[in-house]
């Protein structure tokens, strides 16, 4: 069985064809994180219910992305793809649960995204670096130090206020849907220089 180096050596431009014929999903998502990073922000004072439905959504829509591409990347290694998969799998309960639980008190909604950030952004920084032939691996590892922080943040200090927590979590939204957009971008000029 090849490695994932391995096979990186042997086709560079068969691995760079499969990973840029997914980059529409990636722009895909990045923009709708953008999105709704943009929108929490512009009305930071009337969103109380809306974060817990925002996040509900992105957390379901993020579990099912990083549930599938633990299946869709052939070349991941067996730790990573088991991350990736137990990842989905939180974010989409902890997401079904926001969404279930609208009026879920802000002090709850800030424990368990801080938990997520700081769990998605361990595994972030843990695949950028076992995989050092990742496309954009400075993007990835500067995502998973952001996502720790912040979750960091959040769990130290969960009683912060409604607004606090709205502009926090806007603006993460808005720097992961620029980097998740960047990321599309580069796997498409990627696919069309293999």
């Amino acid at each position: 069985m090849q490695t994932f180096t391995t096979r990186l050596r042997g086709d560079p431009a068969d691995m760079l064809g499969r990973l840029g014929r997914h980059w529409g999903w990636v722009l895909f998502f990045g923009i709708s994180t953008l999105v709704l990073g943009i929108l929490a922000l512009a009305w930071p004072g009337h969103t109380l219910i809306a974060i817990a439905v925002v996040f509900g959504v992105q957390l379901v829509v993020m579990g099912v992305f990083r549930f599938v591409a633990s299946f869709a990347f052939p070349d991941l290694s067996g730790g990573t793809r088991v991350l990736y998969a137990l990842l989905g799998v939180l974010s989409l309960i902890i997401g079904l649960y926001a969404l279930r639980h609208v009026l879920i008190t802000i002090v709850a909604l800030a424990l368990l995204l801080g938990i997520f950030w700081v769990v998605n952004g361990t595994t972030e920084l843990f695949t950028a670096i076992s995989q050092r032939e990742l496309p954009s691996r400075g993007w990835n590892i500067f995502s998973g130090i952001l996502g720790i922080i912040a979750g960091f943040i959040l769990l130290v200090y969960p009683a912060i206020s409604v607004l606090t927590l709205a502009i926090v979590v806007s603006v993460w939204l808005i720097v992961y849907g620029m980097m998740l957009i960047s990321v599309g971008f580069q796997m498409r000029s990627l696919a069309h220089r293999a």
